[in-house]
């Protein structure tokens, strides 16, 4: 049967800080938190381009320090599962990057995720992940709706010209940090990558709590992307309906829900290609240094318990429910196992 490979960024295990209030705790160094991802048995690390080397190193010093960072990797037995340029952050990026109105600021964009190409091929991965965080808008007369589509086709198009081997993950958000996002749901994205110059290089990265934010079950997300053969990359976690972001252990909150994400996953065979199990989550505020990290460790062991749920089901069983229009019967069928977890 399938074994599953999981990895998580540096950033699931941070200090604590938040939008209302400063640090709580001490922060891991880079090296310490490579020995827990091994403790933990993940196998693969997420990661932005600055959180391998600043934007600002030049392309020496650059080099130098993202292949020390590998080296690093390699001595724990790890791999990059890919870089993502932090686009939102940067002041040139106040008013979007790739759907900017300023041409400058369309320019930096493309520069600096060249750049996190080359970072990508130096630390041993071709997957470069788009969170399109700011190319949208606050209100939408700020951008004409229709030339954002075209602005993304063509930065998306520059990156495949800069380097054929990469494929490039969206991974879409409806909202947050702006009102109203560019491209917000799987579908958008995909419809997206058809207009590409290379579709077969262009696919989708799910994250839980995104397609909740949008109002949808996220296995319907993974779905669609199932079916386009475009689904290759996952960020699991959890959302206590339309709030903010909250990235919460992954079936905390809607164990049912989770449960149909990790059925679509098994069934399809997420994974046979080398896909991770990428988990996307936020340790609470209230947790001491020394157990920052239990959120990974519960979220996996979750997923790896709904694994062996979805395992026992009875397809025949299911396909029987279906044909009978009893769908008061599946429903406690599902239930039935779900409650002997």
């Amino acid at each position: 049967m399938m074994k599953y490979r999981f990895s998580f960024g540096p950033w699931n295990i941070h200090t604590g800080a938040d939008p209302f209030g400063p640090a709580v705790r001490e922060e891991f160094s880079f090296r310490e938190k490579v020995k827990i991802y091994k403790k933990l048995g993940f196998e693969g690390v997420q990661f932005h381009d600055d959180d391998v080397v600043s934007a600002e190193a030049g392309y020496p010093a650059m080099k130098k320090t993202t292949l020390e960072v590998k080296k690093i990797l390699d001595n724990e037995g790890l791999e990059a599962e890919f870089i993502a340029p932090r686009l939102w952050e940067h002041k040139k990026t106040i008013d979007g990057a790739a759907t900017s109105n300023d041409p400058n600021d369309r320019k930096y964009a493309i520069e600096r995720s060249k750049r996190a190409v080359d970072i990508a091929n130096l630390l041993g991965t071709k997957r470069i992940v788009l969170w399109p965080a700011r190319e949208g808008t606050y209100i939408r007369e700020s951008k004409d709706p229709v030339l954002m589509q075209h602005r993304m086709v063509d930065y998306i198009n520059e990156l495949l010209n800069y380097d054929s081997g990469i494929r490039i993950l969206g991974e879409m958000k409806p909202n947050e940090p702006v009102d109203l996002g560019c491209v917000p749901t799987t579908g958008h994205f995909v419809a997206l990558a058809y207009r590409t110059i290379d579709p077969a290089r262009v696919g989708i990265l799910v994250e839980s709590a995104h397609a909740i934010l949008a109002g949808l079950d996220p296995s319907e997300e993974m779905a669609f992307a199932i079916a386009h053969n475009k689904l290759w990359g996952v960020h699991l976690n959890d959302q206590n309906g339309l709030k903010f972001d909250e990235d919460k252990t992954f079936g905390a909150i809607d164990l049912r829900r989770a449960f149909n994400q990790v059925y679509v996953l098994e069934r399809y065979g997420y994974g046979n290609n080398g896909e991770f199990v990428g988990l996307d989550i936020k340790v609470m505020r209230t947790q001491k240094k020394e157990s920052s990290f239990k959120h990974l460790e519960n979220s996996k062991r979750v997923f790896l318990a709904l694994v062996d749920i979805v395992r026992s089901v009875d397809e025949k069983k299911i396909e029987k429910f279906r044909i009978a229009r009893d769908y008061e019967g599946l429903e406690m069928y599902v239930l039935e196992k779900l409650m002997k977890i």
